[in-house]
């Protein structure tokens, strides 16, 4: 998640002149409307999957941000969350700090993969999230389509929510395919699916990263992210 190469300056260029444009006042609080509209627009050509850029997209400072804006959104205390060892080190103390009840299980090796049996003797009333990470860090492992119906399928189930992070979609190599969440009808409206500028563009330091959600999860997200960030780098946008 480090690139040890040098950023490409179109990418700073584009950022220069939108600081000369005088693009440098507080963006709108979801999200430059522009970027979230080709946001949408991406994940309609790449995955048929439609998201409204005013309801249902955020622009966030980075995914990690995301991630917190989405477990503070829904986990309580006693909430328990599936996660999956080993994983980013964010996901677990913040489900501790709301009071949550992180549920570890441990990638399958040597291919880092998910037992689903297993997963299904954890799942209990108090379940509230899983947590997928798709290609995964630090493992570079890639949940496949039917690992990913399985999980559809657990989901309309137990009716838990998801979240998706996906923050390496494009970093994908081995001729996989990367299964996203808003490709499967359950996941789509129980998933935040989080992404990264950062990772795909190779600008970790930029910190600017996005949510998808449905309407009714990412109302509750936006309450607190107005109250957490605001807004998000306007020039970088």
């Amino acid at each position: 998640g480090f690139p040890n190469f040098k950023v490409d300056s179109t990418l700073i260029n584009l950022v220069k002149s939108s600081m000369e444009e005088e693009e440098n006042q507080y963006a709108p609080m979801p999200g430059d409307y522009e970027l979230r509209s080709n946001l949408a627009q991406k994940y309609k050509s790449s995955f048929d999957a439609v998201y409204e850029p005013n309801e249902e997209i955020v622009i966030t400072a980075g995914a990690t941000q995301a991630i917190f804006t989405i477990i503070s959104t829904l986990i309580n205390v006693d909430d328990e969350v599936v996660l999956f060892d080993p994983s980013y080190d964010c996901y677990a103390p913040t489900v501790e700090l709301f009071k949550g009840k992180p549920i570890r299980i441990n990638l399958n090796q040597p291919n880092y993969t998910i037992d689903w049996n297993l997963v299904e003797e954890k799942i209990s009333s108090k379940t509230k999230l899983i947590i997928i990470n798709t290609p995964h860090n630090p493992t570079g492992s890639v949940i496949s389509y039917e690992d990913m119906e399985r999980l559809n399928a657990l989901a309309k189930q137990h009716s838990f929510f998801v979240l998706s992070d996906e923050v390496y979609e494009h970093i994908i190599f081995d001729e996989e395919k990367h299964a996203s969440a808003c490709l499967f009808d359950e996941l789509k409206v129980r998933s935040f699916i989080v992404g990264s500028f950062g990772k795909t563009f190779h600008v970790t330091g930029w910190k600017i990263g996005y949510c998808l959600a449905p309407k009714y999860l990412m109302d509750e997200f936006k309450k607190i992210h107005q109250f957490n960030v605001f807004c998000v780098n306007r020039p970088m946008q």
